[in-house]
């Protein structure tokens, strides 16, 4: 079941990510940015069991950003990420935003919902105020993907 995540998800969710970032397939976050931006996540849940994650942050007027994707090992491959996802783009059209973005080191996962790769510097200045705090900036070697819904 997806469900809109709550502060009681936040330490399940940064263990998720974090485990994860420590594979280098994302990029780690702390728990203060967690709690901070609680409203922007869904998560996937079986049962009592926090089985993935994924946020929708909104940048601009018709920008927005999917962010933290997740699922826990032992349920990869079982269409939990896809289903967040799809979450996600649902809340992004019923806001009405154009286009919805994702830096990532994965970028076939986004290609088979139709996001194309972009360069990064097509993005508004607005997004790299987060980018300048992390640890591979200027470094990064995310890949840039949009999807205009």
């Amino acid at each position: 079941m997806i469900r809109k995540a709550n502060v009681e998800d936040v330490k399940k969710i940064h263990k998720l990510i974090n485990y994860h970032a420590k594979r280098d397939k994302m990029l780690p976050r702390s728990l203060n940015e967690l709690y901070e931006n609680i409203r922007d996540f869904f998560i996937y849940v079986d049962g009592k069991s926090l089985s993935g994650c994924c946020a929708l942050h909104i940048d601009w007027e018709d920008l927005a950003e999917i962010k933290s994707l997740a699922v826990v090992p032992s349920r990869a491959g079982k269409g939990i990420g896809m289903k967040l996802l799809a979450e996600c783009l649902k809340e992004a059209r019923a806001l009405r935003v154009k286009k919805v973005f994702a830096l990532t080191y994965i970028p076939e996962f986004f290609r088979r919902v139709g996001f194309k790769v972009i360069s990064k510097k097509e993005l508004p200045h607005k997004i790299w105020s987060e980018c300048i705090k992390c640890v591979y900036f200027p470094g990064c070697k995310e890949i840039g993907m949009l999807k205009e819904i």
